[in-house]
């Protein structure tokens, strides 16, 4: 299953976030990876600066619960798949999926 975020502009920059706290219960996220599918459909992690057919993730952070990622650029009518992965304090790794569709607004 996959959910989806608000639609993005090219030319904004903008936090998104995934909320664990429903889901982990007591538990507590120690580290949370990104990735976006490219073009060929493969998912490609991605750390501060990459920039996958043309989205640029920006920077990742974390709170207890909360992993967010800052996004920027993207080409305008592509919807991109992003992952985010997370490794909890009890070792136990989650996977969330997430359209974002660049939209010009």
């Amino acid at each position: 299953m996959s959910y989806k975020w608000p639609d993005k502009d090219k030319d904004e920059i903008v936090d998104y976030s995934v909320d664990w706290s429903r889901f982990l219960g007591s538990d507590t996220i120690s580290s949370a990876l990104w990735f976006i599918k490219d073009a060929d459909g493969v998912k490609t992690q991605v750390a501060d600066a990459d920039v996958v057919n043309g989205l640029q993730f920006v920077t990742g952070t974390q709170t207890l619960y909360v992993a967010t990622a800052r996004f920027s650029l993207g080409t305008n009518n592509t919807r991109y798949l992003i992952t985010c992965q997370i490794t909890t304090s009890s070792g136990l790794q989650y996977e969330r999926s997430i359209f974002l569709r660049v939209k010009e607004k």
